[in-house]
């Protein structure tokens, strides 16, 4: 096993994060556009309804008594009397929050293997975890198809889960490649090598060692291809 830091081919396709990207942008500019929307709506329904009064405001009419005001500046003069509430703005708050998330997991989302050491970074945040001491699992598995790489009906391992036994701190290593249906035999192999590094041979162990098995497997197959 090497001790030099290996970046994981993990994250979305050039053309994925476009498309990602794109959308993210768009759910945000709509969440942002109904945000806003309360704060200009007012005005802009008074001017467009609005009667053509030839006051220009209360000031200029204080002198009438309220009953031979213009309707337009009744309402305005009447405290009870408000536009649209800036608190429906809020609808747009999830859209906003959304789309950033979206942006920024597909730009951030990576993945380090540094000796035993894996490093994932998410959208907001950054987690590491020692695969050689974690509680390994599996991830999403599902069964090839006639066409997918392998025999069909063959298990399909799409994520390894490592939690550290002290902080329970957990980090998921997806084993799909940037724009590959599998991450590269070398790193498969280092995935594998982290995970049965100085792991005792015991029950317990059962579970790392089945999935580590299981990445040499698809290692063997890669290298045939």
């Amino acid at each position: 096993m090497t001790n030099q830091e290996l970046r994981l081919s993990v994250g979305a396709s050039p053309g994925q994060r476009v498309v990602a990207v794109v959308a993210g942008v768009l759910l945000t500019a709509v969440g942002a556009a109904f945000v806003a929307l309360p704060l200009v709506a007012d005005g802009l329904l008074r001017r467009l309804t609005g009667p053509g009064d030839a006051f220009a405001s209360y000031e200029e009419a204080r002198d009438l008594p309220p009953g031979l005001l213009p309707p337009a500046l009744r309402d305005s003069a009447d405290p009870n009397q408000s536009g649209p509430s800036p608190f429906i703005g809020l609808c747009g708050l999830p859209f906003v929050l959304l789309g950033l998330y979206l942006v920024l997991r597909v730009l951030r989302t990576a993945a380090w293997l540094d000796g035993s050491r894996a490093r994932v970074r998410g959208a907001l945040r950054t987690r590491t975890v020692d695969l050689a001491t974690a509680r390994i699992e599996s991830g999403a598995v599902s069964y090839r198809e006639a066409d997918d790489d392998g025999p069909a009906g063959q298990p399909q391992l799409r994520a390894v889960l490592a939690t550290d036994p002290g902080s329970a701190r957990r980090v998921t290593i997806p084993l799909r490649g940037m724009g590959l249906p599998v991450l590269p035999p070398s790193e498969l192999r280092a995935l594998a090598e982290a995970i049965t590094t100085g792991r005792p041979s015991d029950e317990r162990a059962g579970d790392a060692r089945a999935v580590a098995d299981h990445l040499r497997r698809l290692t063997q197959h890669r290298s045939t291809d």
